[in-house]
């Protein structure tokens, strides 16, 4: 970042983030950031139709068969940590025992010990299987990322060309106008930098606020994470330490006034 974080006093947006990750541990940040477990959040306050349809589930690598994968095209995916799904279009192309191997692995690791976000401490590991989301060419939909201060929408990421060396990410206000910043990831060889051409916001985009707004209300700082799929808007995930608050916001005064905008309230905190 080239400063030192303040967490007795945080003032830029990711040392909130990282002060959150210390002092915002509640039963509820455990619950939204298992994959599996937030199915149940998200039906309570919003309704089971925006969930993506789920195939299978299990604890055990081993189930990951052939016969148990009805449906596809799906994704193969664990619970408890973030990345990594198994994309599975044609089942007679894929090395099952390979995917059991590593799925084993996975669900070994606790994604707290390195990441130290402690909402993931606790989450039981589990295999998933969700239908594979498909645009009407057959592509990956784009990803909306809504990011909510003290449960109102404030700016909107939008990730495009994913897993290609055109990786773009363009950051909006809650009205779906261009943001003077970027908020980076490091991809492979670059970074997910803003794309020179715009994007027309999502069709359901009062909606996908209205419901994030809904999923978000009991959290400082919550990412509501959505898909369009020619319409219909699906679910993602929640997430609440935005590329771990490691990452900097450019020009950097911009990590100053959007930290302004994010009140810290409401904490309480679990061992």
């Amino acid at each position: 970042m080239g400063y030192s974080l303040d967490l007795k006093n945080p003032k830029t947006l990711n040392e909130k983030i990282n002060w959150l990750k210390l002092h915002d541990r509640t039963a509820l940040h455990t619950q939204c950031s298992d994959k599996y477990e937030v199915r149940k959040f998200v039906i309570e306050k919003i309704g089971e139709e925006f969930l993506v349809p789920l195939y299978f589930q299990t604890e055990d690598p081993n189930q990951i068969i052939p016969e148990n994968i009805t449906m596809t095209p799906c994704i193969i995916k664990t619970n408890h940590d973030s990345g990594g799904g198994v994309f599975v279009y044609d089942k007679n192309k894929i090395d099952w025992a390979a995917v059991q191997n590593s799925l084993g692995e996975r669900m070994k690791h606790n994604y707290f010990w390195s990441s130290r976000e402690w909402q993931y401490k606790n989450i039981k590991p589990r295999i998933i299987v969700e239908k594979l989301l498909q645009d009407s060419n057959g592509k990956i939909p784009n990803d909306y990322k809504v990011h909510c201060f003290n449960g109102k929408v404030r700016m909107i990421s939008v990730d495009v060309g994913r897993n290609t060396e055109e990786h773009h990410r363009n950051w909006y206000s809650n009205k779906w106008e261009r943001e003077p910043y970027k908020w980076s990831s490091h991809k492979g060889k670059k970074f997910t930098d803003p794309s020179e051409n715009d994007l027309d916001p999502p069709k359901n985009f009062e909606l996908m606020k209205s419901l994030s707004e809904k999923l978000a209300a009991p959290f400082n700082y919550a990412r509501i994470d959505w898909y369009d799929v020619n319409g219909q808007l699906f679910f993602g995930e929640v997430t609440f330490h935005h590329d771990g608050g490691y990452l900097p916001i450019l020009p950097k005064i911009w990590d100053e006034k959007l930290g302004q905008e994010l009140n810290l309230k409401h904490i309480e905190k679990e061992s």
